[in-house]
C-alpha cells in the first residue's frame, strides 16, 4: 500500500491551512503529480483512490494516465476540515490561537479521531477491492495521509507526531506482514523498491523501519 501527497498549491507556498478549501495545483504542482505519476506506474499499482477535492484528483489522474488504471474518488480521503483557519496564513494563526495551533486543535474543525475513522474506512474498503500482492495506492493529504498511515501502524492519534511530515507529491510505502502493516518509506520522493512483485523481506533479511 502506498500512501501519496498530493502535489503543491499556491496555498502550500503561502503557508496557509487548505483542510478541505478545494485549491487546485500550481505549476510546480502539475509538474511534481507529472514526474511522480510516471515513477510510481512503475509499480504496476491495480488500485487507486483519491481523495475528490482537486488538488489530489489531479495529482491522482498523471498516475492513472501512466499506468492506464482508473482512479476511483472517495471524499472520506479529503483532508481534515478545518472550519474557521482555513485560508489564513501559519502566522496568523499562531498570532490569534497560539495555544491552539501549537498542538493544532481547532477549535470548529474537525477532530483528528474522525478522520482517522474515516480514513481507515476508505482504505479497508479499498483494500477489499485489491488483489492479493497487488498495489493500493491512496491519494489524500498531509494531515488526512499521517493519521491514516498511523491507525494503519497501530499509533494512536495523539502519537501521530512520530511520524515527520509529507512534502507535496512524495509518498510511504507500507507493507503487509502477517497480521499488520510495516512502514518500509517514509515521505520519499523516489523507488528504493524495486518491483511490487518482490517477496516479502524474512525477518533476518528485513530492512529497519526509516
Amino acid at each position: 500500500m502506498l500512501f501519496w501527497r498530493h502535489g503543491r498549491t499556491a496555498w502550500n507556498v503561502e503557508n496557509r491551512f487548505q483542510g478541505q478549501t478545494d485549491i487546485g495545483l500550481d505549476r510546480l504542482g502539475h509538474a511534481q503529480a507529472e514526474r511522480a505519476g510516471r515513477v510510481l506506474a512503475t509499480l504496476e499499482p491495480d488500485v487507486i483512490v483519491a481523495s475528490d477535492l482537486r488538488r489530489a484528483a489531479d495529482t491522482a489522474g498523471y498516475l492513472s494516465r501512466a499506468s492506464g488504471v482508473p482512479v476511483e474518488y472517495d471524499k472520506r480521503l479529503r483532508e481534515r476540515f478545518g472550519g474557521s483557519w482555513e485560508g489564513l496564513t501559519g502566522a496568523e494563526l499562531s498570532a490569534r490561537w497560539p495555544a491552539q495551533h501549537a498542538v493544532m486543535d481547532i477549535p470548529d474543525g474537525e477532530d483528528i479521531s474522525e478522520v482517522g475513522d474515516r480514513m481507515t474506512a476508505a482504505v479497508d474498503r479499498a483494500l477489499e477491492r485489491t488483489p492479493s500482492g497487488g498495489l493500493l495506492v491512496v491519494v489524500s493529504h498531509g494531515a488526512a495521509v499521517r493519521v491514516g498511515i498511523s491507525r494503519m501502524l497501530g499509533i494512536p492519534d495523539e502519537q501521530r507526531e512520530v511520524l515527520g511530515p509529507l512534502s507535496n507529491c512524495c509518498w510511504s510505502v507500507l507493507q503487509r506482514r502477517r497480521d499488520g502493516w510495516r512502514l518500509m518509506e517514509h515521505n520519499a520522493s523516489s523507488l528504493h523498491i524495486s518491483s511490487k512483485l518482490d517477496p516479502a523481506p524474512t525477518e533476518d533479511q528485513a530492512p529497519e523501519t526509516p
